[in-house]
């Protein structure tokens, strides 16, 4: 018998280079209930499954119920990138900031932490300063350039300002 996360992991996998709709929300709903409405991973999975199939309102809601019921150190920053990240397609550019900048503090050194920039660097461009979401793609680079960083880090704070 498959566990749990193998399930979902399925559901996703079925799902994968089509478009989300109704099947795929059914499917991890009927799932999600397994665990009961106050499991905090059953509500980020519910939450994914409405992003992905565009459905970002629905999906913020249910990530936010998720982080209130508290989600393990492999989920929630995963919860919180994609709540920035559907904050940001629903125009809440300054709340989507909010949240993906605490969670740069949190995940300074976690693995997630290229993606947390990566979706800063969006919200930022989205909401009218794409020099300062270059800034901070840049700045998640640095670290992966075999040389430059000095250089590479003192370009990505001057282009910041281009914005200002």
């Amino acid at each position: 018998m498959k566990t749990w996360d193998e399930r979902i992991d399925e559901v996703w996998d079925d799902a994968t280079g089509e478009e989300v709709g109704d099947d795929t929300i059914a499917r991890i709903d009927v799932l999600a209930a397994e665990r009961g409405p106050d499991d905090a991973r059953a509500e980020f999975e519910r939450a994914g499954a409405r992003d992905s199939a565009g459905r970002p309102a629905e999906a913020v809601e249910l990530y936010r119920r998720a982080l209130a019921l508290g989600l393990d150190e492999e989920h929630r920053p995963q919860c919180v990138i994609q709540m920035a990240s559907s904050l940001r397609n629903l125009g809440e550019y300054e709340e989507a900031l909010a949240v993906i900048r605490a969670e740069e503090e949190l995940s300074a050194d976690g693995p997630y932490r290229d993606a947390v920039a990566a979706v800063h660097a969006l919200i930022l461009a989205s909401a009218g300063r794409p020099a300062q979401g270059l800034s901070v793609a840049l700045l998640a680079l640095v670290p992966h350039l075999p040389r430059y960083h000095r250089s590479m880090t003192a370009y990505a704070r001057e282009i910041a300002d281009a914005d200002t």
